[in-house]
């Protein structure tokens, strides 16, 4: 499959919390400490098989960057 999404992120399931209808998807990105969060329905994670463990790709296709500082 080949997607106009051009921020492609490796990396590895580290946690998935399942509630009634969402669930919380952590990936640990691949060669980094750093681990980004994405919440999708229940559905789509079971659809995708998801396990904890298993190798995923995080993709980010976003309109606008917030940024905040202290």
């Amino acid at each position: 499959m080949r997607l106009s999404t051009r921020n492609q992120l490796p990396g590895t399931i580290v946690s998935i919390t399942t509630g009634e209808a969402m669930a919380v998807v952590k990936i640990k990105l691949e060669g980094t400490d750093h681990v980004i969060t994405s919440a999708i329905t229940k559905d789509a994670a079971d659809d995708l098989g998801l396990t904890v463990g298993s190798k995923a790709y995080a993709l980010v296709k976003a309109t606008e960057v917030q940024l905040a500082v202290d």
